[in-house]
């Protein structure tokens, strides 16, 4: 079945690497600076759900109606993994994927250990 409907995103997927552990333990602190993000960029938030493990790590995923925003965090490994992806439906966001991507990058003071980017 073939179909000219075709709305792709970019969909960034990154495991990073901080010694900030309370930004690896802290989902209070990655949800208001989720919700910074999602205000500067004018994105929707449809949804959210957190889980804290008994170690304090978290797994976070931000449903948008441009579609989402997940975290998952390793304070035990200094690491975590994220991914951000935007749906160009009504206009082209690459760009802001990237722009968002290197904001969390820059708030968990992470290096890069892997980074893929799947045109979508």
């Amino acid at each position: 079945m073939s179909s000219t409907f075709n709305f792709p995103g970019l969909h960034v997927l990154l495991t990073l690497e901080t010694s900030d552990i309370q930004k690896l333990t802290n989902h209070s602190l990655f949800s208001r600076f989720t919700d910074e993000i999602l205000k500067k960029y004018s994105l929707e938030k449809v949804g959210e759900t957190i889980h804290e493990f008994e170690n304090k790590s978290f797994t976070s995923a931000v449903c948008l109606k441009e579609s989402h925003i997940c975290v998952h965090t390793w304070p035990e490994y200094n690491q975590l993994t994220l991914d951000v992806y935007l749906c160009n439906y009504l206009k082209e966001n690459s760009g802001k994927v990237k722009k968002i991507a290197a904001e969390y990058k820059d708030y968990f003071e992470a290096e890069v250990i892997k980074e893929f980017e799947i045109l979508r």
